[in-house]
Order: structure tokens, then C-alpha cells, then sequence
């Protein structure tokens, strides 16, 4: 079973505001973007994956992913993460309804495409099925069969009403790359040490050489 990925993206200049005591306003939209590359890049490589469209209204951040080979689809709701999943899912089943759609967060930078497989194909069981963060309260996955509705909830506590939604929780060992979303400095030192794609490598080398 091959799965079709939807990504949300922010505008970059609005994006990861949390970041912001360790990546200032210059340099944080190019560490974003960096995020989702190499998120990007991964799901891409990742054998249970078909393709993968990315829902934003970045100019700059579509040319990049686009260059990737994602889809773009432009954020025609513009009323933030979960309406732009909805519409994201609403366009890729018009032209593949009976294909599985998964929710996937855009600052995973650390994530392995054989870990992602291990996930996607836990969640092929269920109809609806979702993976916590790895801080245990949000969610970085959320996935639906053929047939199913995503029903999005992201946000705060996501866990809570992804699992309240009667998603499947899966409880997996060893997929800490798909776990470890990216929203703060402590999360990033935390993604660098499990290892993160080139893009984000060269972007967190800038911050700690600026003058580089």
C-alpha cells in the first residue's frame, strides 16, 4: 500500500515564532524551510510513500518543494493548520480517492524514510491512526484509509483529541525520527542529535558560525 502525504507549511516569515530565542527573524524563515526540505526529501525516498503534496502559500517554500517533487497546493481556506489539511486531502482524493492520506508535520527534520514506512504501514490497520509527538502531547502524524476522513485536530494537546476523534494511538519503539517535530531550541539540539537531513545540517551550522 502506497501513501499519499499532505504537509501544512506556514508562510515562512510567520512560521516557528517558538524558535525565536535561538533563530532570530533573518535567519529563521531558511531554517523553516530547511525543516521541511529534508522532511520533504525523506517522505519522498520513503518506499510506502506515492507522493506527497505540500499546502502552502510560500512562494519561495513551493519552488523549493516543488523542486523536490511534492505538489503544491495553494492554501485556499487560509484559516491555519487544520483547514488547510482538510482542503490538502479534499484535492489529493479528488484525484486519488481510494488511495490512504496521511497528515504529516513539516519540521521533521531528522526524519528516516524506513522509520516513516514502519509507521505508515502500523497505521494501515486501522482506519484512522495517528503518532504522538515525542514530547507526548501533540501529534506529527495522522493518517486515514480509503474511505476514511483525516479529521484533523492539530494544535495544542493534539494527542488528546486525535485519540478523543477515535484515531488509533500507535505505540511504536524506534521511530523517534517521525516523533521529534521541531518547535523550540531544546527540540532542535534534540533533532541534531538523532541526525538531521543536509539542509537543516548547513542551516544550523550558520547559526552556531554566523560569521561563516
Amino acid at each position: 500500500m502506497q501513501w499519499t502525504l499532505v504537509v501544512p507549511l506556514k508562510p515562512l516569515a510567520h512560521a516557528k515564532s517558538r524558535l525565536s530565542d535561538t533563530a532570530g527573524d533573518a535567519v529563521r524563515p531558511g531554517l523553516v524551510l530547511a525543516f521541511a526540505q529534508d522532511t520533504v526529501a525523506a517522505a519522498l525516498s520513503c518506499p510506502a510513500v506515492r507522493d506527497v503534496a505540500v499546502v502552502t502559500d510560500d512562494g519561495l517554500a513551493g519552488r523549493e518543494l516543488g523542486a523536490l517533487g511534492a505538489r503544491i497546493v495553494p492554501d485556499a481556506p487560509g484559516a491555519g493548520l487544520n483547514a488547510a489539511l482538510a482542503h490538502g486531502e479534499a484535492v489529493v482524493r479528488t484525484l486519488r480517492s481510494r488511495r490512504p492520506v496521511a497528515a504529516l508535520n513539516a519540521d521533521l527534520p531528522a526524519l528516516r524514510p524506513a522509520e516513516l514506512a514502519r509507521v505508515l504501514d502500523a497505521a494501515a490497520e486501522f482506519p484512522r491512526a495517528f503518532l504522538a509527538d515525542a514530547a507526548a502531547m501533540g501529534t506529527t502524524l495522522l493518517a486515514a484509509a480509503p474511505g476514511a476522513e483525516l479529521l484533523p485536530a492539530f494544535g495544542t494537546a493534539s494527542r488528546t483529541r486525535h485519540r478523543a476523534s477515535g484515531a488509533v494511538e500507535l505505540a511504536l519503539d524506534a521511530v523517534d525520527s517521525v516523533r521529534q517535530d521541531v518547535d523550540t531550541g531544546e527540540d532542535l539540539r534534540a533533532a541534531l542529535a538523532l541526525g538531521v537531513g543536509p539542509r537543516t545540517a548547513a542551516a544550523a551550522a550558520r547559526l552556531l558560525m554566523p560569521g561563516q
